[in-house]
C-alpha cells in the first residue's frame, strides 16, 4: 500500500502562489482546487495543499 503525503501551507494570495508554482512546472489537481485551496502535485504520492490564511485557520484553534 502506497502512502500519500499532504502538506498544508497557508498563503496570502492563492492565485499568485499558483501562478508561481505553475511557472516552475508544477501542476494542480482540479478535484481538490477551488477559491479557498489549491492542491499542487509534487509527485504521485506527495501533494501540497495551499490554503488561503482564513481557511487554514479553521483547521486549528491556535492563532
Amino acid at each position: 500500500m502506497a502512502t500519500k503525503i499532504f502538506i498544508n501551507l497557508p498563503v496570502k494570495d492563492l492565485e499568485r502562489s499558483k501562478a508561481f508554482f505553475i511557472g516552475l512546472g508544477y501542476s494542480f489537481n482540479p478535484q481538490f482546487t477551488d477559491d479557498k485551496a489549491a492542491c499542487m502535485v509534487v509527485s504521485e504520492h506527495i501533494y501540497v495543499m495551499m490554503l488561503i490564511e482564513s481557511y487554514f485557520k479553521t483547521f486549528t484553534k491556535k492563532s
